[in-house]
């Protein structure tokens, strides 16, 4: 029986609530009190449409996977259900102006040009959530400008006519040393989200990290890909093991050729600007259970089913259950890199999650350049695979990576910029732009490979000299010019 728009609009309160998604009736009356984007957002919604608001935050199967059948309450006609008359948003407005006015995309050069742009084109709850750092952001930008303490030591006359910087990372062949890292909530800048992540790095041939709180289904991504397509799962542990295990193992069985435990959010850090922007429209992407105050973020609410008590007690675990390489993501002492060899897992991320859990952590460039003479000195660099991730914006930071002994680098923040503000095509355009960068820097370096990479060809004795008061940069902001917008361009 297909219900009509009076029949769900009589369930608008705490005792009856329902709600429309995607055209079906649900009853979620008993999830209001377990809702960790708390009830106020449901019940905003109770006996309507709450589709628009449900999508960016919630994989499309949410409900059909974890709300009992018996609160499935059927097919609704679109045609019979009230359209509510949105409110006159001057942000909004102005926001689309914005848009209009945007440069296009070929005046983007390189990937902080995307960051740029999407910043003025974004919603500002989707903007906060995405460039939010912990605390007062020092680590954020540290990772950033870490890179900057590293000068390099060219070779010349080398014959660097043919120049190749493919790889392999866990035994998968790319044709450029990143991976699109995992990131939360893809659908809050393009309603496509993570889906068009998996076809850039198809196009480019690189891996793509399917995040645990992505606003597609894991299905959904994992049937994006092509053929022979490789992905890897970053996955948050869930407080119940059973979950934890049986997420490992769908991911397992779909083809997922690594597994990206996150070992460096025990608790989420506090993330103020996404705080101060009051994103009370969250949900989950459902592994949870308990109430979160919703007045806390976007990060806060969607996950506390997230495991504080996760230890290296568990790592023996995870390799019982699993034949898929085990990778920490989030290492950020020499000492916890060597308690993972011995451990036993394949690798790991040095990680400070970009900035947004503990403020004043270092940069993994800066860890990395600690880490590789240990494990040399050991004899056990081949023992397993390091890759960093945190800031990187150039190739030149990826080349400084690898000379320093990573495998690869994961880059997120820039390509959610690229898709927020230009979709598809800002995405090939990013990834393209890296691979320019690639060739010539790889040829001005004096190398014609990646195995050639190596530590005499940089200078890193700038990098354990921390400081906050970064000098600002007079001459570039002098001397270069910004973006320019079309329509500005046609006055000068």
């Amino acid at each position: 029986m297909t219900l009509i728009g009076s029949q769900v609009a009589e369930h608008n309160s705490k005792e009856s609530c329902w709600v429309i998604i995607h055209g079906k009736a649900y009853d979620v009356t008993e999830f209001l009190p377990e809702h960790p984007g708390g009830p106020k957002i449901i019940l905003k919604y109770a006996g309507k449409d709450a589709t628009e608001e449900f999508d960016p935050i919630h994989p499309p199967d949410t409900l059909d996977k974890y709300l009992d059948k018996s609160k499935h309450k059927g097919q609704v006609d679109m045609g019979t259900v009230e359209k509510e008359e949105k409110e006159f948003d001057p942000d909004e407005q102005a926001r689309q102006e914005r848009i209009a006015r945007m440069p296009v995309l070929e005046q983007c050069y390189n990937l902080m040009d995307f960051e740029a742009v999407a910043r003025n084109v974004m919603k500002k709850t989707a903007w906060a959530y995405y460039s939010s750092g912990a605390d007062d952001e020092i680590t954020m930008r540290e990772n950033h400008t870490a890179f900057h303490k590293i000068w390099f030591r060219p070779r010349i006359l080398v014959d660097v006519e043919k120049v190749d910087f493919s790889t392999t990372m866990l035994g998968t062949k790319v044709d450029m040393p990143f991976y699109v890292t995992a990131t939360a909530l893809g659908k809050l800048g393009h309603p496509e989200g993570e889906v068009l992540l998996t076809k850039a790095a198809k196009k480019h041939n690189v891996i793509q990290m399917i995040p645990t709180l992505a606003s597609c289904s894991f299905d959904e991504i994992m049937d994006a890909a092509e053929a022979d397509q490789v992905q890897w799962m970053q996955l948050y542990v869930n407080k119940d093991r059973e979950i934890t295990k049986k997420i490992v193992q769908h991911a397992e069985s779909r083809g997922c050729k690594g597994l990206f435990i996150t070992v460096d959010a025990p608790q989420l850090g506090r993330r103020e600007k996404d705080m101060r922007s009051k994103f009370t429209d969250v949900g989950t992407n459902v592994q949870a259970g308990s109430t979160t105050d919703n007045s806390q973020g976007a990060a806060r609410a969607i996950s506390s089913f997230i495991d504080p008590a996760l230890s290296w007690k568990d790592i023996p675990w995870f390799l019982s259950i699993t034949k898929m390489p085990i990778i920490l993501k989030g290492v950020q002492r020499v000492e916890d890199v060597i308690r993972a060899v011995e451990a036993g897992v394949q690798g790991v991320v040095l990680s400070n999650h970009g900035g947004r859990q503990l403020d004043f952590a270092r940069s993994g460039i800066e860890v990395l350049a600690e880490v590789m003479p240990v494990l040399r000195e050991r004899g056990w660099e081949d023992r397993i695979e390091i890759y960093i991730d945190g800031g990187v914006r150039r190739a030149t930071d990826i080349i400084k990576a690898l000379c320093l002994g990573a495998k690869g680098v994961g880059i997120g923040r820039p390509f959610l910029y690229a898709m927020s503000a230009y979709g598809p095509p800002g995405l090939d355009r990013a990834m393209q732009l890296l691979k320019d960068e690639m060739e010539m820097n790889m040829r001005l370096i004096g190398c014609n490979s990646v195995d050639q990479l190596n530590p005499t060809l940089v200078d890193t004795r700038g990098l354990s000299m921390h400081t906050t008061n970064v000098p600002v940069d007079n001459l570039g902001m002098a001397v270069y010019d910004p973006l320019i917008n079309p329509r500005e361009k046609a006055k000068l």
